[in-house]
């Protein structure tokens, strides 16, 4: 069941019932060390549901270098997306930012933000930084075998909005590398709307098939290692896609 929260800031924002809050999740560590049993499924072009679904590519964007103005899925991703849209109630709608990313994307994003850190922490040492740069940045590991989650194809970036285009305040800004971009912060520490918020988005992305990173609220996935790794399936079905169409 869905309630209305009303928002002084934001006017009316739409929250699951805070019976069902977002669970914890023990992850195991090193994802990548499940098998990959590669089912094939293409990438496509994802296309927006007016009122539902809508794309941003946001590293395009930036102009990061590698980056296309399409947003790319696995076929299995872009149904999924779709369905979860469609559960959220009249007036939200989501929007995907970051889907299939390139290797070259995952390569700038790591040393960018591993060079930022640099220079925020200059106390830190080469492990405290490498560890605290993987709660953000997955590795742009070139080796097959333990693909970047987003090179699978599935891997995605989303958030909310409401229906004047505003995002719904989740206590964060997506993509935002702070511990409170933590899935289950504000379940902590319980703060309306952003619990509502967060607990909303999860619902109807996990009732869609995807698992979420616990470090990042806006990060889901399905098919993957991650997504293996974290529902307990024995292998995953995403490795490295057939790239290339993204290339032409």
């Amino acid at each position: 069941m869905i309630k209305v929260v009303i928002s002084a800031k934001t006017g009316v924002d739409f929250a699951p019932l805070t019976d069902f809050p977002i669970p914890p999740v023990a992850e195991e560590p090193n994802w990548g060390r499940l098998p990959i049993e590669e089912c094939n499924e293409p990438l496509v072009t994802l296309a927006t549901i007016p009122g539902r679904l809508y794309l941003r590519p946001l590293y395009y964007e930036q102009k990061i270098p590698g980056s296309v103005a399409a947003i790319s899925a696995r076929q299995g991703i872009a149904r999924r997306l779709q369905s979860a849209a469609e559960m959220l109630p009249p007036g939200i709608a989501l929007v995907a930012f970051d889907v299939y990313r390139p290797l070259a994307v995952q390569q700038f994003l790591y040393d960018s933000y591993r060079e930022s850190l640099r220079l925020q922490h200059p106390d830190y040492d080469d492990e405290k930084l490498i560890a605290t740069l993987h709660q953000y940045v997955a590795s742009p590991n070139a080796d097959p075998a333990c693909p970047p989650p987003h090179r699978t194809g599935g891997a995605t970036d989303v958030y909310l909005i409401s229906a004047d285009g505003e995002s719904l305040p989740m206590g964060t800004a997506p993509d935002e590398a702070t511990p409170a971009s933590a899935t289950r912060w504000f379940e902590e520490r319980h703060t309306t709307p952003f619990t509502e918020n967060r607990r909303l988005l999860y619902r109807v992305m996990t009732d869609a098939g995807f698992a979420n990173y616990p470090g990042e609220w806006w990060h889901y996935d399905f098919g993957n290692q991650r997504w293996a790794n974290i529902t307990g399936a024995p292998h995953a079905i995403y490795g490295i896609p057939d790239e290339t169409e993204y290339y032409l």
